[in-house]
Formats: structure tokens, sequence, C-alpha cells
């Protein structure tokens, strides 16, 4: 299937899946364990139904959000996604790309294969960064000083990766972001294209942004090795202390999922949440982040800003967030699907996609803006579906 025939994130999976290597894929689309929390944000959306008002004018639709004083083309985001230059040669900065031509936020992963440094300047004033707290807090602080020198404006401190889980798929293929174990070197031939860009591309991609501390930052081993040794650092409160202190930009927390967390996140300074379960990559038994938003919205809604991800695969989940109260939604899966499918393209095809279905679907509501999906057009139903579709 070719990219400008894929009709929803599920064609650019499924056109994903027959580029990648199996190993590759998995490690896209793999969660925590038995993978409940990761079936859960699916089915959690799909408990919540969207209400329609007719007889509206809602011939036209407008999108565009407001946020930390930007303006943006649509009310969702790219979340931070690592090993993006493993899927497709440069994939980070085709990520960064198509943001910034669709106008919408693009936020680079702690673990990206490009560095901060990389981003052109005008990709750069776009981005957000993902960091993750390590054992070596001067290192942190160097991080942190780069993403400034570079032009981002607003900074993600993710708290819930304060240990290394059982990803089994990962485990059971011998996956590692430092290279190839024999059984998928073999998969990989069975996959030329992918393979070609691979080998074009110098091999296995180092993480870019530890590069510098590494005992030999060229070497992707080596880099690997010090990051597996500085990450992950257990963050604690202190930490967001500190960040507060010395980032004078935009400072987001992302994990939160307890209102209590939120509380005191915004006691300390987050100017914004991400209410988030990583994607079902972490804790296997937690919470759909969409079934806890309303109660840490009922915590702090009025005195941050509430965003959400983990579970984005339609528009409607999209719209379903915002009824909730969440000011933007990030989605991480979907445009790795069309980067792992097309590349540049491929990421451009998945926004385009994601933004024409919360413009048909808002019309259908009844809405003419964003400001439109609330909580008088959402109720929560019992049915959640058989077929999961993990795209």
């Amino acid at each position: 299937m070719a990219i400008d025939r894929a009709v929803n994130i599920a064609d650019l999976r499924r056109r994903a899946k027959r580029r990648l290597p199996k190993g590759v894929l998995d490690y896209i689309e793999g969660g925590a364990e038995d993978e409940i929390g990761l079936d859960e944000n699916i089915r959690a959306f799909r408990r919540h139904q969207l209400i329609p008002r007719f007889l509206t004018d809602s011939a036209r639709i407008d999108l565009k959000t407001e946020l930390f004083g930007k303006t943006y083309g649509a009310p969702f985001g790219i979340a931070p996604t690592g090993l993006a230059g493993l899927f497709w040669p440069d994939g980070d900065l085709m990520l960064a790309r198509a943001a910034l031509a669709e106008t919408i936020p693009y936020v680079m992963s702690g673990t990206s294969n490009a560095r901060i440094e990389d981003l052109p300047p005008d990709c750069a004033r776009n981005a957000w960064y993902q960091l993750y707290t390590g054992r070596d807090k001067a290192i942190d602080l160097d991080i942190v000083r780069r993403a400034k020198a570079a032009g981002i404006e607003t900074l993600v401190l993710t708290v819930d990766s304060e240990v290394r889980t059982k990803r089994e798929r990962d485990i059971r293929n011998r996956f590692s972001g430092a290279g190839f174990r024999p059984l998928l070197m073999l998969e990989a031939l069975l996959h030329p294209a992918w393979l070609s860009g691979y080998r074009r591309n110098g091999g296995v991609p180092r993480f870019g942004n530890f590069a510098p501390y590494a005992i030999d930052p060229d070497d992707a081993e080596s880099v690997y090795e010090f990051m597996i040794d500085h990450l992950p650092g257990n963050p604690v409160w202190a930490d967001l202390e500190r960040y507060r202190r010395l980032w004078k930009g935009n400072l987001v927390v992302k994990g939160i999922l307890h209102p209590d967390d939120a509380v005191r996140a915004v006691e300390l300074g987050a100017d914004g949440i991400i209410v988030s379960n990583h994607g079902g990559r972490q804790l296997d038994r937690g919470p759909a982040s969409v079934d806890m938003f309303p109660a840490i919205n009922a915590a702090v809604g009025g005195r941050t800003i509430l965003m959400l991800d983990s579970g984005i695969r339609r528009g409607s989940d999209i719209i379903t967030a915002l009824c909730l109260g969440a000011r933007f939604v990030f989605t991480g899966r979907a445009t790795l699907y069309g980067l792992a499918a097309g590349g540049l393209p491929g990421v451009s095809k998945a926004i385009a996609i994601l933004r024409h279905e919360v413009e048909t679907v808002g019309r259908q509501m009844g809405c003419a803006r964003v400001a439109d999906f609330d909580g008088g057009r959402l109720r929560v139903g019992a049915g959640a579906g058989a077929d999961l579709g993990r795209a």
C-alpha cells in the first residue's frame, strides 16, 4: 500500500509491519509484562461515547489551539518516542520537520538518536525536550543547558521511568539499542528495504544526546553502555524543585497518574502536566491515562495546563480527551507508524489522518472550534469492543 492510499493509522501500521523486522516492530508496539496496560489504553477510550448536537453551524471547524503563548494548528502533537533513527534514518529530524510543517509541537525524546544540536533552529524553537533524570546530576544539568542553548522553550520532566521495566517482547527478541543479535539480524535480511537504509546510515544509530559523555562518543556500543549505566536515575521531588529553579521556560511534568502527585507538582511550580502511563510500557497493572484524567482535572485543572497521552489512535480519541478537559493531546505510536512506513511523508500522512478525523468527527458533533469539545458532549458507556486493533 502506498502512503497516499492510507486512510487510517492502522493502514500505516500494516505498511510499517511489512517494512520492519519483527524485533524492531515489537519495540514500537510492545508494553510491559502481560501488556494489560497497553490493551487497557485502547479499551478505556472505547468506553467513551461522543454525543452530537445538531442544527449548529459546523460547516467548518477551527482547530487552532493556544498553548504556552503559541498558537498551534491542531490540539495534538508528537509525543517523545525513542530510537526513531532505527525505524528510518534521521527519524527524529523527520518527526521534528513534519511537526513544524503541520504547526504542531514535537517533543524530542530523551533517548533520541539525533542530538539536540542536530535540530535546525526553526525546528528547535518548535520542539520541546523530554528529560530523563539520570544518576549523574551534572550530566542532567548539562543536557538542560544544551536544550536551552538550542532554543528549546519547554522542558518535559518525565517521572515514571525510575525502573527499567520487563518488556518481554524485547527480552525474547534479545533486542537492545546497541545492535542486533543473530536471530534479529536473520529477520532483518527478510526486510531488504529497511536493511538498506540501516546500512546506508552507518548501522545501529547512536543515542546522540549521550554521546558527549561516553568513553568513545563515535561508537554506538560505547554510547549505549553509558546510557544504560546512567539511566534510570530514580527521580524524586527534589529533582522537580531543582529544575524549576534552573529552567526559566515552560516546565511540564510527564507521567502523573495520581491526583495528589498532580497537586504537589503544581505546588512546586509545574506549568503543565501530561497525564500518562507511558503508553503501557512501564507499570503493566497501572490505570489508563484517560481513566485517571477526570480526578486529576478535578484536583488541579484550574491551576495548570493539563494534557494527556497514551492510547491515541484516532481523532475521536483526541476529541474524547479534550471533552474530558485536556488542553492538548500527544500521540507517539501513530506518528512512529507513519515514520516506519514512509519516512517524512509517512509522518506527515499520520498527522493529516488524525487532523482530518478530528475535523470530520468534530463537525459531526456540531462543533465549530476546539472550545466546543466539552463534558456535555461526552458519555461514558460500557462497551469496549472485542478487537483491540493495536494500531
